[in-house]
């Protein structure tokens, strides 16, 4: 979403912005500059919403990009006064967005979900893309990398696990990921750091992959804030990482992803700057599972299937890792 802010703040360098926002998505972006930021926690159930309410009361808008495709969000926006809703056109609009809308963007298909921002600019008038992000990394999430690790190596970054979700299969294996790790050590004299949030699955994944790594890796899963993570991917020189939210925030810092699909698109979801790293299985597993092409399938289609991503090769994202580091 940043390059969104990065293009109005570009194109009207008057425009004022006001975000409304995760909890977690805050703690990473609350000191972006020259915007308003307004947390919506949604763990408060209820009580979001009143908090919302009260946030807006006598607040006016000239319009409202409605970019989240969620009934939560939707019934957020029956809060924000603004004479123009903009919302996702309706094949898109999921959870009925168009009720809550009152323009749509431009119906295109099979776009990257960032070209699908982008939609809404054009809409607004604008042309033009900032892609930038300039998110700030403070100084003391600087020197918790400089302690962690070290400054003189190549650095790979191992993100392994996705949001651990009902039938959510896109984890690769930890010996797989072990296997990789020691190529990129012997092969490449690299440091492996592996990162993930504090979740039990994430935390067991890290240890399996040190059980199985024939070599020392520094494990910071659990350890770091949003902030810290996002200075540890900016010290990295390369990131492989299954469909998760620090596979873009890699992109965020300019770090080139190997990104690891087949139970999902990498051309709708993909790290945006690092498509053409991707070790892309998802159209064997969509063949094989559901029996359609990429044509055929409803875009965003997913393969729900535990064994999809057993299809990734390590020597596929060996030679991914070889091209990077040549």
């Amino acid at each position: 979403m940043v390059p969104i802010v990065r293009t109005l703040q570009a194109q009207w360098p008057e425009v004022k912005i006001t975000w409304i926002i995760g909890k977690l998505e805050h703690m990473l972006l609350h000191d972006l500059d020259g915007v308003e930021f307004i947390v919506f926690d949604k763990s408060q159930g209820r009580k979001a919403y009143g908090q919302l309410r009260k946030d807006l009361q006598g607040r006016r808008f000239d319009i409202l990009l409605n970019m989240q495709i969620a009934l939560r969000a939707s019934i957020a926006s029956l809060f924000i006064k603004a004479p123009i809703k903009l919302g996702y056109d309706k094949t898109r609009a999921k959870d009925k967005q168009w009720l809550f809308t009152n323009q749509r963007i431009a119906a295109v298909e099979r776009q990257h979900v960032l070209d699908g921002f982008f939609e809404f600019t054009k809409a607004i008038g604008i042309a033009d893309r900032t892609l930038e992000w300039n998110i700030p990394i403070p100084t003391t999430a600087r020197e918790f990398v400089g302690e962690a690790i070290d400054t003189d190596q190549p650095v790979l970054a191992i993100n392994a696990c996705s949001s651990n979700r009902s039938r959510n299969w896109r984890n690769w294996s930890a010996e797989n990921y072990a296997a990789v790790a020691s190529y990129a050590i012997e092969q490449h004299g690299m440091q492996v750091v592996l990162t993930g949030g504090p979740a039990e699955l994430e935390i067991n994944m890290a240890a399996g992959i040190q059980a199985a790594c024939s070599q020392p890796l520094i494990n910071l899963v659990g350890k770091t804030k949003l902030k810290e993570m996002l200075a540890v991917l900016d010290r990295a020189n390369v990131m492989i990482s299954p469909d998760t939210g620090p596979a873009h925030m890699a992109t965020t810092v300019g770090t080139p992803v190997i990104g690891l699909y087949a139970t999902s698109n990498p051309y709708r979801t993909g790290p945006y700057l690092s498509i053409e790293n991707t070790v892309n299985e998802y159209p064997q597993a969509l063949q094989e599972e559901c029996g359609l092409s990429v044509e055929q399938a409803k875009w965003g289609q997913r393969v729900r299937s535990d064994t999809a991503m057993q299809r990734i090769k390590t020597a596929d994202v060996i030679a991914q890792l070889d091209k990077l580091c040549g």
